[in-house]
Formats: C-alpha cells, structure tokens, sequence
C-alpha cells in the first residue's frame, strides 16, 4: 500500500522568485528520495488555459468563479490523485493567490473564501514575500507581465494582502509557513521548506506562530 503523500502551496507576489525557489525545491527533493509531482494555477488543461488568457479581458466575480473552477478541475484530475498515489505535489499558485488577486480586482474575501469552500487544503502553504521596493526594482527590470502592476503601488498591497491571507488560512487550520526571499537564495529558501517537511508518509508539523505570521529570512 502506497503511503499518502503532501501537498504543497507556493504563492507570493510577482517577481519574489517562485520559480527558481521551485525549481530548486524539485531538485532537493528528488534527491532525498521523494516522488514529486509539480503542477501550477491556472492549469495546462483547455479550462485552465483560457482561465490564464480571460486574465486580460475579465476581472472582478467573473474571473474568481473562473479561477475557483480551474481549481476545482485541478484537485479532481491531479491535485488529489497524485497526493493519494504518494507524491509530493507542489502548486505554483493555489487559494493564497486568489485571496490576493483577487482582492486587488474588488472581489472581498469572504465570498473567494464561499466560492472555494470544498477544495482540497495544501499540508502546507508557504508564502514568498519580499521587501515592496526590492520587487518593484526586479518587476522594472524583468518587465510588467500582469495587469496589475502597471499600479506602482501594486508591490506594497501584495505584500499587505499576502499577510492577511496568511492569517486566514492559519484560521482554517492550515499549516503556513512565510520566507522573505529579500536577501535569501532560493537554494536557500527550498531548503527551508524542505526542513517544514516529513519524510514521507508523515504529517506537517505545525508551523509555530505568533499572532502574526512569522517571516523568516
């Protein structure tokens, strides 16, 4: 009988360094052992891709049921079975996000939080975050690549929501786990969230924190 595996999260503002912290996860990971399964939001799929591309032209309650649906598909068809088949699965983008993006589109939480009621909680959700002028440097160097940060105060509100959505998923019982990527390394950062997990088979420990989230460097 196959062990259960994990489910990851990774979410944050743009340019905090998902994907190299990502990439550096796999690798680590791989080479303890672990099946790993990588996925991200929106999917691949045909829903998924026009989730992605109904970005440009819609916002507001329309794209959030889109992206809750997107969702919902995603824990159906991978999220859920690869988890159960024993893998670690890591989402680039998951309920964090939408309780950012969302956000910032006009849409309050607690209807993001209704509309998303029955999907599957990560074992751990863990949020890059950075210093908002620090992202607003590397946002003008890699280029504006979402609607959103044509707003130059965009930054300061994403690292603002973040920690409220870290606080309201901490209040639905999940396990969150918040790195400032500022000054730290990705290698460096994968190796904190490797460090957050059990080995195989086991269960998230919890994650200690204060009243706040706690930002680790």
């Amino acid at each position: 009988m196959t062990d259960s595996g994990l489910f990851v999260s990774l979410d944050g503002p743009g340019a905090v360094g998902k994907s190299t912290t990502l990439e550096e996860l796999d690798r680590l990971l791989r080479s303890e052992g672990r099946l790993v399964f990588r996925t991200c939001e929106p999917t691949g799929s045909s829903l998924g891709q026009f989730t992605r591309a109904s970005a440009a032209f819609l916002s507001g309650h329309a794209l959030a049921c889109l992206v809750a649906a997107n969702r919902y598909e995603h824990i159906e068809n991978e999220l859920r079975p690869m988890r159960d088949a024993g893998f670690t699965v890591i989402s680039d983008r998951y309920l964090a996000s939408s309780l950012v993006l969302q956000r910032l589109d006009g849409v309050a939480e607690q209807y993001l939080l209704d509309l998303n009621r029955e999907i599957m909680l990560p074992d751990l959700a863990v949020i890059l975050t950075a210093e908002p002028a620090v992202i607003a440097d590397r946002l003008a160097k890699r280029g504006v690549r979402h609607r959103f940060h044509h707003d130059p105060d965009a930054p300061s509100r994403e690292v603002g929501l973040y920690a409220e959505a870290a606080h309201t998923l901490m209040g639905m019982g999940v396990q969150v786990l918040v790195l400032d990527s500022t000054t730290t390394a990705p290698k460096d950062v994968a190796r904190r969230i490797a460090d957050a997990l059990p080995p195989p088979g086991g269960t998230v420990a919890p994650v200690p924190q204060d009243d706040d989230p706690t930002v680790t460097p």
